[in-house]
């Protein structure tokens, strides 16, 4: 089985297109409305995801216990790239063992984007 995409409802699509674009690196494959929501399939590879806009139905509280997790080469450069793009760091970075470190910031609806780096 092979997971094909996550989908998250966003407030403002516009703001989470550039948060996943110009911060995560997703590329925008396609774009289009459907019974008054605007949807936005973005992807990298094996990662896909679905940000879907409506009026009608915006999404309320994320939950604390939800986050995305994306690998990176080097944690350090990636906290460097944050600060120059002006994104709050909202935890971390943490070391739990001495395979992973990782820190979370915030996408524009509140949900916590994981980024890590395994350790050899």
């Amino acid at each position: 089985m092979k997971m094909n995409w996550v989908t998250l409802t966003v407030n403002n699509l516009d703001d989470s297109l550039a948060f996943y674009k110009d911060i995560i690196g997703l590329q925008e494959r396609r774009r289009m409305m459907e019974e008054g929501a605007e949807i936005a399939f973005l992807g990298d590879g094996e990662t896909k995801l679905e940000l879907v806009c409506d009026p009608n139905n915006q999404c309320s509280e994320q939950k604390e216990d939800i986050s995305l997790g994306f690998s990176v080469n080097s944690l350090f450069e990636m906290l460097e790239f944050m600060n120059e793009k002006g994104v709050p760091i909202h935890s971390g970075p943490f070391q739990p063992n001495n395979r992973i470190k990782f820190f979370y910031v915030l996408d524009p609806d509140g949900l916590k984007i994981q980024f890590s780096e395994s350790i050899a």
